[in-house]
């Protein structure tokens, strides 16, 4: 029966044109899951690009239920078991570190985290970010990568989106179906123009003011995700592939802190 399910999988892996990826065994949670309550983080991997696997200098540390990255270097936290059907919820802010330029102050929560560790650049996961840069809290981003064999996983999404003055894309819900470009698709009132200098905020910004804590949820229903910031719904996609898969919390050169992450199971529509 293994052999027949796994050939079965094969042949529908063909046809789809998508490869096997880390979505075949995900998971859908049945209870919620707080995996920072127990003030350890046995149920997590890390990833730094300049050590690997290991954490010699304590990027990541929890403490009364609290993640501290410490913003060195680049790479990210990210849970042992993938998910799918899922609804993820966690706090943020900002710590006093910064890169050290005059750029926003960077982080992200990545989506469907697929393949190796380091699959782009050395760094990333393939996977889909929810972006947490100042001014730009909920804009989408498709992090591309190769697998073991080094072929390209191939992760995509549409959505529905209007042109800005800038040119550029905004989520509306009522817009044009608008399949991954190689643009990252900005939330819905993502300012025009907005010049990303640290601790700057858009006019529309529903993200907390820095120091403050910020909420963000990521409702990940088969193959479509919704991005929720503050309880203001911000950002959708659909047709998402792959469709599930491991979650990262990111480390990119900026001091953040995480609290109350929660995965807990759908509620029904």
């Amino acid at each position: 029966m293994p052999i027949r399910i796994t050939l079965i999988q094969f042949l529908l892996t063909l046809l789809s044109g998508q490869p096997a990826v880390a979505q075949d065994s995900a998971i859908a949670p049945t209870k919620p899951i707080r995996p920072f309550d127990d003030n350890h983080l046995d149920e997590f991997t890390t990833w730094l690009k300049a050590t690997g696997r290991k954490d010699p200098k304590h990027v990541f540390t929890i403490r009364d239920k609290t993640l501290r990255i410490s913003g060195e270097g680049a790479g990210y936290l990210a849970t042992k078991t993938a998910y799918r059907d899922y609804h993820v919820s966690v706090e943020y802010k900002w710590g006093k570190k910064t890169d050290g330029s005059k750029f926003v102050r960077n982080s992200g929560i990545l989506l469907h985290g697929t393949g190796p560790d380091g699959a782009r650049n050395g760094v990333w996961m393939a996977s889909i970010e929810c972006q947490l840069a100042q001014g730009c809290e909920g804009d989408l981003i498709v992090i591309r990568g190769k697998d073991n064999d080094g072929n390209t996983i191939p992760v995509t999404f549409t959505s529905r989106v209007r042109i800005a003055e800038d040119k550029r894309t905004r989520w509306d819900p009522k817009g044009k179906p608008t399949k991954y470009n190689g643009r990252q698709f900005w939330w819905s009132k993502h300012q025009p123009f907005f010049k990303e200098l640290r601790d700057t905020r858009g006019k529309h910004d529903v993200a907390s003011p820095l120091g403050k804590w910020t909420k963000v949820e990521c409702i990940c229903r088969g193959k479509k995700i919704t991005i929720k910031i503050n309880g203001t719904t911000v950002n959708e996609c659909y047709e998402v592939f792959p469709a599930g898969g491991k979650i990262l919390l990111q480390n990119e050169a900026n001091e953040v802190y995480f609290r109350n992450l929660q995965i807990r199971p759908l509620r029904k529509e």
